[in-house]
């Protein structure tokens, strides 16, 4: 059964919300877990990779953009707007607006949401999509963290 967490930042900011998507895949990496990171489109995905590529002059992160084929190089972060490729499916992180497909198949989905109103309310509906899954949910308010 998949665990997902919901991490909410103080900031409206999509730009805050993929630096914050950027250090949460650092430390998959870091700790030899390749994610498939879902966007609701090519546009997201292209920011993310070139923020994968900016966000820390020191660190090099394996990444590419789902096209047509899967990477030949297994060890590294897949970005896409598609659901989940059978050997990404450990670590989902959603920026996309929909319920990942297979969720139930999925180690661990993280969802990264900011403070703005549209992004919320589409992510109140799959938290209730995950509650109904009977999958079980942890909400990191990060306004009242200081690092994750």
């Amino acid at each position: 059964m998949p665990e997902v967490s919901f991490y909410i930042l103080p900031s409206c900011s999509q730009q805050e919300r993929f630096l914050f998507a950027c250090r949460l895949i650092e430390k998959a990496y870091q700790k030899k877990q390749f994610c498939y990171v879902q966007t609701n489109n090519h546009q997201q995905s292209q920011q993310l990779d070139n923020q994968l590529w900016s966000f820390k002059p020191s660190s090099f992160i394996p990444h590419k953009i789902l096209q047509d084929t899967l990477p030949e190089f297994e060890q590294s972060i897949l970005i896409g707007t598609q659901a989940a490729p059978e050997k990404w499916k450990k670590i989902v992180m959603n920026l996309s607006s929909n319920y990942p497909e297979d969720a139930n198949q999925m180690e661990r989905i993280l969802e990264v949401l900011d403070n703005n109103a549209e992004t919320k309310q589409v992510a109140r509906v799959r938290y209730k999509q995950y509650q109904q899954a009977g999958i079980n949910i942890t909400i990191h308010n990060m306004r009242t963290q200081h690092n994750s």
